[in-house]
């Protein structure tokens, strides 16, 4: 499906997603959606991923995608702007290789790190971080290649840990707040980030660097998509095989939040072409 070339979009909408999960399936693939993701690029409505991923991943998925937009990493714990022409970046910025810039949001792991393990110590279990599988346990948790499962691991503000299996998330959740910090539930793992650092207040700096002001689309799948979600002006939940995720049924049912007709590529892109030509 494709946007109707005569509407004046770019204008209006900046589309903000996930990836995993979300656009991309669990073979990462997006192909039912890349002829309407260069239709975008070419019309000018940046398509910006707003992820779990880390930088070099989103780096690799641009590329094949074909998108020069900016990215939100590692569930907001920076934005990158690979191209910050046009852009107003009043926050403190850092340049990176290739003349992008990054605008820092979170806490770096290594100060990360030791407060997952102290919270494990205050449950009496313990946690399974990211950085500790081999290469070979993460690959089969992931469904990566060896070189994407090298750069999944190369973490700057996050520690992704897997729960134990009779672990509740929601009181992991709970003691994390309690102790200023954010637990966040992605699809395969969980998330420990700074309490400055969400894909909602990422997405609030992306809103105030951009000078045209334009309304945003957001679209997500799982529980770390919430504070996008509710940052943005228009929010779709893609389903998963089995339906919506369950933690995020309650804000479909209020009408808050659109269900797509169909999982992933196949039901971003008609989400997505729907909802701007109709926009």
């Amino acid at each position: 499906m494709q946007i109707p070339s005569s509407r004046a979009v770019a204008s209006d909408w900046l589309v903000v997603t996930d990836l995993d999960g979300t656009l991309l399936d669990h073979a990462y693939d997006f192909s039912a959606a890349a002829p309407l993701l260069r239709r975008l690029e070419q019309q000018g409505v940046p398509v910006v991923p707003c992820t779990s991923k880390t930088a070099e991943e989103v780096e690799q998925f641009q590329a094949a995608a074909g998108l020069s937009s900016p990215y939100i990493v590692e569930n907001g714990g920076a934005l990158h702007f690979p191209h910050p022409e046009g852009w107003q970046l009043e926050m403190p910025h850092q340049p990176t290789p290739g003349g992008g810039v990054v605008v820092p949001l979170g806490w770096p792991r290594q100060r990360l790190r030791p407060l997952l393990d102290a919270l494990a110590a205050e449950l009496d279990t313990r946690f399974f971080a990211l950085e500790d599988l081999s290469q070979e346990d993460l690959m089969a948790r992931t469904g990566l290649s060896p070189e994407g499962a090298a750069l999944a691991a190369r973490r700057c503000w996050s520690v992704p840990f897997v729960l134990a299996e009779d672990q509740d998330v929601e009181a992991v959740e709970s003691l994390a707040a309690a102790r200023g910090l954010k637990v966040l539930q992605g699809n395969r793992f969980a998330h420990l980030i700074a309490p400055g650092s969400d894909k909602g207040l990422a997405l609030e700096v992306l809103r105030r660097a951009d000078p045209r002001r334009r309304a945003v689309l957001a679209l997500g799948d799982s529980p770390n998509d919430q504070a996008l979600l509710d940052g943005a002006d228009h929010a779709i939940v893609i389903p998963g095989a089995n339906g919506p995720h369950p933690r995020l049924r309650p804000a479909i049912a209020a009408g808050d939040y659109q269900l797509a007709c169909a999982s992933h590529a196949v039901g971003w892109a008609d989400a997505v072409a729907t909802w701007l030509a109709q926009g």
